[in-house]
This record gives C-alpha cells, structure tokens and sequence, in this order.
C-alpha cells in the first residue's frame, strides 16, 4: 500500500514535469505591468511557467530576427509583427491585436501640466522626455504630436530620450525631467498622481499593439488563447488601455 503510494507521487509529479512548460515571451516595455499579471493568472490556470523579457519594441525586433529564443512577441506597434509576417519568422495567421495604447504627457508636479497642453510652449520646463521614436511606437507618437503642435525643433534641444518607455516614464518619474510623453497605462498602473495631458488622439497615428507566436509550442498557444479571454481584457482594460 505504501509503496502503491509512493509509485503514484512519483507518477504524479513526473507527469507535471512533463506536461509544465516554460515559455519565453518578448514584451514591449510599456506593456510589462499587464503582461506580469496576466502571466501570474496563466500561471495559476495552466501550471506552464512565464519567463518575459521586455524591451523597446525596435531592439526585441532586432533580437528576434537575429536568432533569440523567444516564443512570442507582444510589440507596442503592428509594423515589426508585420515585418515578421512577411520575413516567415512567425507561426503563419498568428498576428493579432492585443491592446490600443494611450499616450500622455505627465509630470509628478500638479501644477505643472495644464489640461491643454499649454505648458509645452511655455519655459516652465527645463527637460521634456520621450522615448526613441526610431525604436518605441510611443515614442513615434510623442514626435508626431509635437510636429502637429509645430514644436519638434523648438523643443528639440529640451529632449531626453529614452530607449524605451520604461526608461522615459523613470526620467520623468526620477525629476530628471520635469515632464515627459509617457504611456496612459503606466500612469495609471500606480496610480499616480500629478498633472497630465491627454492629446487628442488626431493628433498621433493609433498605438495599435499586436503580438505574434514565433514558434509552434501548445503552451505558448495556450498563453495567447488566455490573452484573447474576457478575463484576461478585463485586465488589460484596468490598465488604461483599450482593447480591439
């Protein structure tokens, strides 16, 4: 009867060696908050393990095309899963849209932000940061607000930027900017307060952020199918984004 026992723990315990998984997936910086709580719900559901790696969606695209072993892709743009597509480095009909982001122009300072964005034609800022638009989709957003507002070369020599959003949002979070273009979501994440900017969405081109499966793996299949879910929405929604 023991023995009986331990033939059964052991059983059971290889057989959820066999069936856990560990899936590695590429994450654009500005979505690494939602994607560690929807990791840990997948975690909880399925027993596989979630290993994220984030980044500026320009470098992780550049990482992916140069061999890196990651299972999935969730980019802050639709061009680089795009790109994939058409390079046959993706599990074909995998592409899909994950999240609409938000930007916003923020500072910890409540009184600094007006609600129309004034502030960015005034000198009650000595540095503004935005992220490389060459590699983060907000980035590229933040710029095309600025040429709109006809301010790209009169701020130009005011910028810090940042390789990614999560370094753009520490720079102004830190005071070494007094303000910056961030993404809503990560506002939103930590409830922070301050001052903010929310510029009307004609002003830049949609952050429509799309993920792509990489290599043929049922696990990570599996993690994608949870994204898609109503729960897994709901938790992406209470970020600050909104979803397709």
């Amino acid at each position: 009867m023991i023995r009986s026992g331990l033939l059964l723990t052991i059983w059971l315990l290889t057989t959820t060696a066999v069936c856990a998984n560990e899936i590695r997936i590429a994450v654009a910086s500005n979505f690494i908050d939602a994607a560690r709580q929807l990791a840990s719900g997948f975690e909880t559901e399925s027993g596989h393990h979630v290993v994220l790696i984030s980044g500026a969606t320009g470098k992780l695209y550049a990482q992916i095309r140069n061999g890196a072993p990651f299972d999935a892709f969730f980019a802050a743009d639709v061009e680089r899963p795009r790109l994939l597509e058409q390079e046959s480095r993706i599990v074909a009909g995998s592409r899909f849209t994950y999240a609409i982001g938000k930007l916003i122009l923020w500072s910890p300072r409540t009184d600094l932000v007006d609600p129309q964005g004034q502030v960015l034609h005034s000198d009650h800022f000595r540095f503004l940061a935005v992220a490389n638009p060459l590699l983060a989709p907000y980035g590229r957003a933040a710029r095309q607000v600025l040429e709109h507002l006809g301010l790209q070369d009169t701020l130009r020599r005011r910028m810090v930027r940042g390789e990614n959003i999560g370094q753009t949002f520490q720079f102004v979070k830190s005071g070494n900017a007094q303000l910056g273009f961030v993404a809503a979501s990560q506002i939103h994440r930590d409830g922070n307060g301050g001052s903010s900017w929310k510029p009307p969405r004609t002003l830049y081109d949609p952050i429509e952020q799309q993920a792509v499966l990489l290599r043929e793996n049922p696990a990570t299949q599996d993690f994608l199918d949870y994204v898609r879910s109503s729960k897994a929405q709901k938790v992406i929604r209470s970020i600050g984004y909104d979803v397709p």
